[in-house]
This record gives structure tokens, sequence and C-alpha cells, in this order.
């Protein structure tokens, strides 16, 4: 009952929500090719996304798509890796949370970029149901390419998620398309 009673702010800093962790990796990370497995990697991401997300929106979170994830550069057992999140777009119950993943040479100190993903995330009330969230405050110009891309990159998903929606998809449209592809198509 308390939670409905909280005073939501109504626009945050993305300094406000931003949160880091770093994590050493052990042995019992890795794939059988001796680096860490990518799996640990998207489990550490998705966490940070929802502590960042749920810091925003003084709400419980939940993961609703992620905008894809490319592994850039292995990652070591025995390195340090640090994860970075930050809310980069806002809408009116969801956040765009960046992910960026950097590991740590303890040794030689060397650092390298792994790989940065966007999560957006949902707030949820007590009941389940979607709850608004605060705007976000931007105060740079990094703060409105991230804003601006998200917001284009949701569009463009949107846009693509209907043009291949198979109730209205004709093959056909695209069989010509298709013949440099690597693909047999033996349509009856």
């Amino acid at each position: 009952m308390a939670d409905n009673n909280k005073q939501i702010t109504k626009f945050k800093s993305v300094r406000d929500s931003r949160v880091s962790i770093t994590e050493l990796m052990l042995p019992s990370h890795s794939n059988f090719g001796g680096k860490v497995h990518g799996g640990h990697i998207l489990s550490l991401m998705d966490q940070i996304a929802f502590a960042c997300a749920s810091k925003h929106s003084q709400h419980y979170c939940v993961t609703a798509s992620v905008n894809r994830v490319n592994f850039l550069n292995p990652i070591e057992v025995g390195e340090l890796v640090t994860l970075k999140a930050s809310i980069n777009y806002t809408g009116r119950t969801s956040m765009v949370v960046g992910v960026r993943v950097e590991s740590e040479n303890i040794t030689s100190g060397t650092r390298k970029h792994c790989n940065s993903s966007y999560f957006t995330m949902v707030a949820k009330g007590p009941d389940g149901k979607n709850v608004p969230i605060p705007g976000l405050i931007v105060t740079d110009d990094q703060g409105v390419r991230r804003f601006a891309r998200s917001k284009y990159r949701k569009l463009e998903a949107q846009e693509r998620d209907t043009k291949f929606e198979s109730k209205t998809f004709i093959s056909h449209n695209y069989l010509k398309e298709l013949e440099s592809e690597n693909i047999k198509i033996d349509l009856k």
C-alpha cells in the first residue's frame, strides 16, 4: 500500500540513476574455449539494467527487450569486468538503459571495450501493471544524442516489426532480393 503513496519525481537526471559494478571473472564463469561465457555477461548486463531502471523509476522493473548485443572482445578468466549503466531514454512507463561492458587485465592494466547494448525496461506497480516513470533531464549534447538515438531505434523497430508481420508479409516481394543469399527457396 505504501508504494501507491510515494511521491514520484517528475524528472530525474542521468546522474541520479547511473550504476556501475566491477566483478572478477572466475574459472566458473568460463566456456569450453576458456573465455568468459557470454551468457554470464548477459546476466550481469540484465542485472545492472534492472538496478539502473529501478533506481530511476523507483519501481520494480522488467526487461521488455534487448537491442543487439555484439561481443567485440573476449573476456579472460582473471580479468576485472566493469559494467556501467545509465538511462538514455524515457517514455511514459518504459526506459532505455545503455549498458557498457569493459574488461581490465589486472597485471598489465590493459582495458578493452567488450560490448554495449540497450535494454528496454518497463516499470511495474505492485499489481503488476505498468506505471508512469519520471522523465529524463538531459544536460549535454551526448545526452541529447543518446535520447534521440533511442527514440529513432524504437521507431525503426516498430516499423520493422510491422513490415514483417506474418499476417501482412508477402514473400513474393522479397524473392528477387533473396536470390543472392545462401538460401534455396522451394515454394509449392
